[in-house]
């Protein structure tokens, strides 16, 4: 691929919170090419140097200080010459999953989001063609939502700098564009000229590409077992289910409450659907798990976010699995990556081929689904009637750390 990249080069790309290169990879395949990476976690860092040598990774690794000191001519650019800002930001801010922790959800009042307004600071600085973020859907939607500030700091940039930034933002789902997991996330962009952007149609919404057509030919040598007080109960839940069977709503014996867990609990794969979302730190109890009862192995959930195979995590289990759930699917990134080629850097350009990241089918028929054994022994003493989820509304709140305000 990288031999092809070079050769159809459009456009250079500044990338922000690299990560495992998922975004990068991407627009890569796009026809764009990554000129310096920020990115300060030492794993993703060896991650990057492994995978891609030539991208530069930028002495000024911390994004804070790279708004401080970095400048066009660093990368031997202009002022208005680079292509595109490439960004994706720390989401725990304004994530779902966030609501369950101490300092859930709380927006810009997160000390984390200080690197939102740096991101800001390396846009003035630079004034790229293109501006695109990816992120979680709450990044730009709702009550926490980052939108207000980036739209106010774009306005103030615009009148100093007769630049045209305007954001526009949708919610996807890369199993929409042939990515094999069901993974909602927001893309945002923003043209220097004001240009609006057209978002690529869905691709695959009537043919999904399923967690077998991209992991039921692997054969992995090692593959981890799934640990923790609740891992003999998995085998008792059908594919493509969560605990949520072992409700009163469900097809099982009653163990939990309705609802009372969050809903990764127990969560497991089905043959003949995409994966749901990939989570970056999974607890014991997390899935998804594989249909055979167990965690995915780095290379499964690597296959799942349409990661090339060539394409390799440093690091231990732990911070792969870090890695892989953190990155954006490269596919999806391809797919949006050639539609901010075609209608803002080189207009009017057309692909002839599908994209590059996207995996063919597997050609062999899916297999059937395990059936679920009865509740082991050592949990039949759980089974009995059980107080549901209260109901919408009533559910975990953001908790405010000491000091800051409901």
């Amino acid at each position: 691929m990288e031999g092809e990249q070079v050769a159809m080069s459009v456009g250079g790309v500044l990338s922000l919170f690299t990560g495992a290169g998922g975004l990068d990879i991407g627009l890569e395949a796009a026809g764009l090419h990554t000129i310096g990476c920020i990115e300060k976690d030492q794993d993703c860092l060896r991650t990057l140097e492994a995978n891609r040598p030539g991208w530069k990774l930028l002495d000024t690794s911390d994004i804070i200080a790279a708004a401080a000191k970095l400048r066009p001519r660093d990368l031997g650019l202009r002022r208005r010459e680079l292509d595109v800002l490439a960004a994706g930001p720390p989401c725990q801010p304004f994530s779902t999953a966030g609501q369950w922790a101490h300092t859930g959800r709380l927006g810009m009042r997160d000390d984390r989001a200080v690197t939102i307004m740096a991101m800001l600071d390396i846009v003035e600085r630079f004034l790229p063609r293109v501006l695109v973020i990816e992120n979680v859907a709450g990044f730009l939607h709702g009550q926490v939502s980052a939108r207000p500030y980036i739209e106010e700091r774009l306005a103030e940039i615009n009148k100093d700098n007769r630049t045209r930034y305007r954001l526009t933002a949708i919610v996807v789902d890369a199993a929409d564009y042939g990515v094999p997991q069901h993974r909602r996330r927001i893309i945002a962009v923003a043209a220097r000229n004001g240009r609006t952007f057209r978002y690529p149609e869905p691709t695959h919404t009537d043919q999904l590409v399923r967690a077998w057509d991209a992991i039921g030919d692997l054969n992995e040598d090692a593959v981890p077992t799934a640990l923790g007080s609740w891992a003999d109960l998995l085998p008792s839940i059908p594919e493509g289910e969560n605990y949520q069977y072992l409700t009163v709503r469900g097809g099982g014996e009653e163990i939990f409450g309705y609802r009372t867990r969050y809903w990764s609990f127990l969560l497991k794969l089905a043959k003949d659907r995409p994966s749901w979302t990939l989570s970056a730190s999974p607890g014991p109890a997390s899935g998804p798990f594989h249909w055979d009862n167990r965690p995915l192995t780095v290379r499964e959930r690597m296959r799942l976010q349409s990661f090339p195979d060539d394409w390799n995590l440093i690091g231990t289990r732990n911070r792969q699995v870090r890695q892989s759930g953190n990155a954006t699917p490269p596919l999806l990134a391809e797919v949006v990556g050639r539609a901010i080629v075609s209608q803002l850097i080189d207009r009017g350009r057309r692909w002839q081929t599908p994209p590059m990241l996207l995996r063919e089918r597997s050609c062999t028929s899916v297999p059937p689904a395990t059936v679920p054994v009865p509740v082991p022994p050592r949990y039949r003493h759980m089974i009995g009637p059980k107080q549901a989820h209260l109901g919408t509304g009533q559910g975990p709140a953001p908790r405010p750390a000491a000091g800051l305000a409901p």
